[in-house]
């Protein structure tokens, strides 16, 4: 999942963030339909009943996750975007708690501090005064809003159960995805920006559609039918950690001591989580 920073920092400088986004689901389900074409048109009955809901999803975990970093990032900093972000896993468990009766304890909220400290000392550097001025921008609305939507597919996508099995269902998300994006694509390249296909487009979309996209996403689905909905939100925790990993390898970014100190906070908080939950 940490991949899409890659997307994030180097995808939207040859391609415009909503058609990225549009085309990256798009592809998505170009690749998987012809595996899955037998079982979708088997229960197409199916599918009419399960319309609304897949729809749902795939405007919510494609649509709205999908687009609206790529937008934050046009006006905001990787540090803001990183900050709003942890806060998904707050959302998934209130909603969790509020809509499907969750259960939360003492021992998780416990796990989930010690994450956020860990995921604020390495995105404020060890620096308490970058936190205290901390400045929001209008990108920072589109993160918040990026936030929320995770939270609300992480939650719906494991309490709607589905007669498709689990790689065709996404493969029914990723097209409404990128139909609930169309509307928005157009738009973008009729009055904002306009798409240029060339050799950087089409490698920007397949690893933007491959690995933050079809690994991702059935990795991550994968984890919330064993662990449930607010324990995988963990998961964006360990996300920041490997987003440093890739600062580190792919853009010369340096490692240090606050790094260390902020990893470990973050391990300690999901291993504390974990270990809860496995009792």
């Amino acid at each position: 999942m940490a991949t899409n920073i890659i997307v994030a920092r180097g995808g939207v400088e040859y391609v415009p963030p909503i058609s990225l986004a549009f085309w990256r689901w798009l592809t998505v389900f170009f690749i998987l339909f012809p595996f899955f074409f037998n079982e979708i048109f088997k229960k197409k009955n199916q599918l009419n009943k399960e319309f609304w809901k897949l729809f749902f999803l795939g405007s919510m975990g494609c649509g709205v996750c999908g687009a609206f970093p790529f937008i934050a990032g046009m006006s905001t900093t990787m540090a803001n975007m990183g900050i709003i972000y942890t806060s998904s896993p707050i959302f998934i468990i209130i909603l969790s708690v509020m809509f499907f009766k969750d259960k939360i304890n003492l021992s998780r909220i416990i796990g989930l501090l010690l994450c956020l400290i860990g995921v604020l000392t390495i995105i404020s550097k060890g620096k308490i005064e970058l936190l205290l001025n901390f400045k929001f921008t209008s990108g920072d609305l589109w993160m918040v809003g990026a936030a929320i939507g995770w939270a609300v597919y992480s939650i719906y996508l494991l309490n709607w159960k589905s007669k498709f099995s689990l790689m065709a269902r996404f493969t029914l998300i990723a097209f409404f995805g990128a139909i609930s994006l169309f509307p928005f694509y157009i738009i973008e390249e009729t009055y904002y920006f306009k798409t240029i296909f060339n050799s950087n487009f089409v490698f920007w979309i397949l690893f933007a559609a491959i690995s933050p996209g079809i690994i991702a996403f059935t990795l991550y689905t994968r984890v919330q039918k064993y662990v449930g909905a607010s324990l995988a939100g963990f998961t964006l925790y360990i996300f920041s950690i490997y987003s440093a990993i890739y600062g580190i390898l792919l853009f010369d970014e340096a490692l240090f001591n606050f790094h260390y100190f902020g990893a470990a906070f973050v391990f300690a908080g999901v291993y504390l989580a974990r270990k809860i939950n496995q009792k």
